[in-house]
């Protein structure tokens, strides 16, 4: 975890403010904006008096510059979202901001270390590359023949990143969180299984590519259009999830009438995990389907995989169970209180009793 956190969280307050350098050191009474520059890089420690003017004179609470269970000024986020104000998501985003940083914090001081390197993929912006790359990832990490069933724990176990299940408002999603130390993707538990499996992937690219080419802050959740590195996520997506050879088992889809083609696809859709309509359009791009002939077939007819409502079926638990392993030994340990440990992930006492219970985790001595 970072040393600073002060200086970091000075400096993004002050950016959020739109104050210079200069503006804060007169706010402080220094002489020049070099000790200003020097608290925010962590070359100078900010004194006990100087902390208790930054919660006077910047009108934020102590709390707000000390708490390591906040992530303040250090993560940078990339929501799918449709139709939720900035308001809203900047409220969502402080709350994930709390998970992300309690697992950053509290992770190491349990034995569990961040991983030492990143994978990173160096693509061009040509669709093309995009999905190769996809077609690899899924071969180079024998994901198999129904891939959405093994990307999760790849990505965990593979990757070293953490993958969290999450209660969301509506309109959202899923995210990709990027930290100095920890890469983290967020999924709404509430969407459709083949919406949660295509978010995946989707996030899972803006990790690998987060250095090249970073996605904007909020983007409207869609498998096709959006700006290009949206839409090369998509393609990734698309490709991890229904690689070629998987999709050479299902044979030819040139010469179905409407009926059947829609019939195919839900049923092709449903075995691997995915939704019909990015099953379509998967085709479409491998020229296995022509558009003319995908036209043919509505919306309506691929809409929850040709069922009147989504399916039926229990969410995947909340948050995961390496993340759950780190909060039992923590609270075990008494590195945090299972008050703490409970607020921290906005659960009462008894839920967090039962989530470790669910997710097979041995729970604390106290619970």
């Amino acid at each position: 975890m970072t040393t600073n956190i002060i200086g970091t969280r000075i400096k993004a307050l002050r950016e959020e403010r739109k104050l210079s350098q200069d503006d804060l050191a007169r706010l402080f009474g220094f002489k020049d904006r070099q000790t200003v520059s020097a608290i925010e890089t962590g070359e100078r420690r900010v004194s006990a008096e100087e902390l208790l003017i930054a919660v006077d004179k910047l009108g934020k609470p102590l709390d707000y510059f000390t708490d390591p269970f906040l992530l303040v000024g250090e993560g940078r986020f990339s929501w799918r979202q449709t139709d939720v104000g900035p308001q809203r998501l900047t409220a969502y985003e402080n709350s994930a901001g709390r998970w992300i940083a309690a697992f950053r914090g509290i992770a190491p001081q349990v034995g569990r270390a961040t991983p030492l390197l990143r994978r990173s993929l160096g693509l061009t912006r040509r669709f093309e590359d995009a999905m190769e790359a996809g077609e690899r990832f899924a071969v180079e990490f024998k994901l198999g023949d129904v891939p959405a069933t093994r990307l999760i724990d790849v990505m965990e176990r593979e990757l070293g990143i953490l993958v969290l299940m999450v209660d969301a408002f509506q309109g959202i999603s899923g995210a990709a969180c990027r930290l100095p130390e920890l890469d983290v993707v967020l999924i709404n538990r509430h969407e459709v299984e083949g919406r949660r499996h295509f978010d995946l992937g989707h996030e899972l690219f803006h990790i690998l590519t987060w250095d090249v080419m970073p996605p904007e802050h909020s983007e409207e959740s869609r498998e096709t259009g959006g700006n290009r590195v949206e839409q090369l996520a998509n393609n990734f997506a698309s490709a991890v999830l229904m690689p070629v050879p998987v999709l050479d088992r299902f044979g030819d889809w040139s010469d179905l009438c409407e009926s059947k083609l829609a019939a195919r696809l839900n049923t092709v859709a449903d075995e691997l995990q995915v939704t019909a309509s990015a099953l379509k359009w998967r085709l479409i791009a491998l020229d296995r389907l022509k558009p003319a002939i995908a036209r043919t077939v509505s919306d309506a007819a691929l809409r929850n995989n040709g069922r009147r409502a989504p399916a039926a079926g229990t969410p995947p638990l909340l948050f995961s169970k390496p993340f759950m392993e780190v909060i039992a030994r923590a609270v075990d340990e008494g590195r945090v209180s299972a008050r703490r440990a409970a607020g921290l992930l906005d659960v009462t006492i008894d839920d967090l009793a039962e989530l470790f219970a669910a997710h097979g985790v041995e729970p604390p001595f106290d619970l």
